[in-house]
């Protein structure tokens, strides 16, 4: 005699081959595109942008050039031969 179970166990491992040759997958892009331009993402994403341009733009205006030895024009105090 076959043992029957309550629940068909084998419908749930059964192959689904309809998505397999899906070719409208959207591109991961355009899903970060469009992720990115509901309001309150887009909200974040300027905010964001916005904050890392002011604190790069800080960083870079407070780095100071390196000197290069000769380029500088003498001191006034120097007495001239």
């Amino acid at each position: 005699m076959i043992a029957r179970f309550a629940l068909p166990f084998t419908a749930g491992f059964a192959q689904k081959h309809d998505m397999e040759n899906d070719s409208k997958k959207p591109s991961d892009s355009k899903t970060f595109l469009q992720w990115a331009i509901t309001p309150p993402q887009s909200y974040a994403l300027y905010l964001g942008a916005l904050i890392l341009i002011f604190v790069s733009s800080f960083y870079i205006g407070t780095m100071k050039p390196k000197n290069a030895v000769g380029l500088t024009p003498p001191a006034a105090a120097v007495p001239h031969k």
